[in-house]
């Protein structure tokens, strides 16, 4: 790996760090990242997914006032996620990413949908609990699945979940999944670190900077109003979405 692949690397993941924690699309950024420096699909997303964990342990240090009093729910949720990243995992050793690839679109774009009527959803449900719920928390468990196969747009699909079923301030949910969807990852890197073709000549670089931009990105959405960040998430999820599909169904 030359001097320009890590230094592109490094910047990849600053943006990619901050990307995650703003809007959970740090795929979006890192994972072309990787194939522009030469890596195959196959080794590019397993080396991704290894190097994202670094996101978190950057969002944790970044979010500490909005994980203020929430240790059960990162607790809860991030077990879950842990537990459905180990199934995904498995699933990208045994199957091809394109067993997935029509059905990305998709749970993206209604990621997005679902993440655009969050204030109506939850002024409809009222005090009503929800986030301990078989329906959230199994909602929970498949986006695990779905960040430890593949991740690109997992983190919005994980916002919108518990956007709609945690009634706290946005910068709040966004904190709980920014570490809860760590556990994903880390599971997930540790069975690509044994099993998987990671190239850690490139999680370095790569970890570097999302472990920086996973700092930042908390400091940007803390002055970001919740409505504004709101409809920027499910803007570039929507996009996201619309170029998933635009490889997958041409």
């Amino acid at each position: 790996m030359t001097a320009a692949d890590v230094a592109l690397l490094l910047v990849a993941g600053v943006l990619a760090g901050i990307t995650s924690t703003v809007a959970g699309l740090a795929s979006l950024v890192s994972y072309p990242a990787l194939l522009a420096v030469g890596l195959s699909p196959l080794a590019a997303n397993v080396t991704n997914t290894t190097a994202l964990l670094f996101v978190a342990v950057g969002a944790a240090a970044g979010s500490r006032p909005e994980l203020a009093g929430q240790a059960g729910r990162v607790a809860r949720f991030g077990g879950i996620a842990l537990a459905g990243g180990a199934a995904g995992a498995a699933l990208l050793l045994a199957l091809p990413a394109s067993a997935f690839e029509r059905v990305v679109p998709v749970l993206i774009a209604g990621a997005a949908g679902l993440l655009w009527a969050q204030p109506r959803i939850l002024a409809r449900r009222g005090a009503r609990p929800a986030e301990r719920g078989p329906a959230v928390l199994g909602a929970v468990l498949l986006t695990g699945v779905y960040l430890g196969y593949f991740g690109a747009g997992g983190g919005v699909a994980l916002l919108a979940v518990l956007a709609v079923a945690i009634p706290e301030p946005l910068a709040r949910v966004n904190a709980v999944k920014n570490v809860s969807s760590g556990f994903a990852n880390l599971v997930a890197a540790v069975g690509f670190a044994v099993f998987g073709p990671v190239r850690w000549a490139a999680v370095a670089p790569l970890a570097a900077g999302l472990l920086v931009g996973g700092a930042l990105g908390p400091l940007i959405v803390r002055r970001l109003p919740a409505d504004l960040l709101r409809v920027l998430i499910a803007l570039a999820a929507l996009g996201l979405a619309a170029s998933l599909a635009w490889g997958a169904y041409t």
